[in-house]
């Protein structure tokens, strides 16, 4: 029995071990989240002797009541693991998410006695009852509502949103290849769902790579990656430059520095849409990349920008370069709009009559 279930659940046992090292050997995560992907590996591994269990019992013929508690069982953990990710992949999720999931566990341990949901022919075979479509459902809706948050969450690049399409389809087929191929596909869903888990995490690290850790904008080597992919969709670049940033740091130490470039950082990337990111470059410089913008959509992204650094007590100088009709290069593109920021900037400091060494 113990070797059926080796040789049964072989591939995801060796996935989980591989993200279980992962987790452990990586430092990106925060412990509060590494602890709890480690729940959730451990969630689908006891769900996957659930599902052996239930399908062995099923081959030996009899043990109708065990049967139908190990479905209680099954029908119950899908949703949880679901929502599990959910609160794994999420920091800020509240335990609230679990209570879907925790009223149809109530209702799976109803049906054990009513059918309300599943029960069992006199022959063995499953029988649905006026609910049994829910531990579908209620799975579905959380794989749903997974996608949608971490969709908003992203900055829009392809780089995010394919390993949210490859999540999305692990859990439609959770849903779905049920339906199709029943109790064989029931048997590698824990598999599925262990590997995409693993698969999304590997991405994410790759992706964590490319971050800017204090201001959470994609950095300087994502910068130099975004822009060779489809280079003939970026129409603009625009420079930006924060003032008085040494100034703030001599004066009132670095920690208000890094306030400070988070809180402009929270300027930009709040009135950009999804054909525009934006990059730190360097210690207070950006560049935001624009694809399929037209100009008068840069001019405009700037003086939205500025207005929304109006209502805080930083400034910072913009240039940019449009060259939408596609003869001029990104580095072309990045010298017109960083020669236009600097004059911006120059400015600044001839008529605030402060020494551009502090800045």
């Amino acid at each position: 029995m113990f070797l059926d279930y080796l040789i049964q659940n072989w591939a995801m046992i060796l996935t989980g071990i591989a993200f279980a090292i992962s987790l452990k050997i990586t430092g990106f995560q925060d412990k509060g989240s590494v602890k709890r992907m480690y729940i959730l590996i451990a969630g689908v591994f006891l769900l996957s002797v659930v599902v052996f269990e239930e399908f062995y019992l099923a081959d030996l013929g009899g043990y109708r009541t065990s049967r139908i508690i190990l479905m209680a069982v099954r029908y119950s953990a899908t949703p949880m693991i679901v929502a599990m990710i959910l609160y794994a992949l999420q920091k800020k999720t509240r335990w609230i998410v679990f209570i879907p999931a925790a009223a149809l566990t109530v209702i799976n341990v109803i049906s054990i006695f009513t059918g309300v949901v599943f029960g069992l022919a006199e022959d063995g075979t499953l029988q649905r009852g006026p609910l049994g479509y829910l531990p579908y459902i209620v799975p579905g809706l959380y794989g749903v509502y997974l996608i949608f948050v971490l969709y908003k969450k992203s900055n829009k690049l392809y780089t995010e949103i394919i390993p949210l399409v490859f999540l999305g389809l692990a859990f439609a087929s959770g849903v779905f290849l049920p339906f199709i191929f029943g109790r064989n596909f029931a048997q590698i869903f824990c598999t599925t769902i262990m590997i995409a888990l693993f698969v999304h995490y590997v991405f994410s690290i790759h992706h964590l790579s490319k971050i800017d850790p204090l201001t959470r904008v994609l950095n300087l080597q994502a910068f130099y990656d975004d822009s060779t992919i489809n280079p003939e969709d970026i129409t603009a670049l625009i420079s930006l430059d924060m003032n008085g940033l040494k100034e703030i740091n001599d004066t009132q130490g670095h920690a208000a520095g890094d306030r400070a470039l988070i809180a402009i950082t929270e300027c930009f990337t709040g009135e950009l849409n999804s054909r525009q990111a934006v990059y730190r470059i360097g210690g207070d410089e950006f560049v935001i990349i624009c694809r399929k913008t037209s100009q008068s959509e840069v001019e405009e992204l700037i003086e939205r920008i500025m207005h929304k650094l109006s209502e805080t007590e930083y400034t910072s100088a913009a240039g940019y370069c449009y060259g939408g009709n596609g003869k001029k290069s990104i580095s072309e593109m990045l010298k017109k709009s960083d020669e236009m920021m600097y004059a911006e900037k120059a400015k600044y400091y001839s008529n605030t009559k402060t020494d551009r060494r502090r800045r």
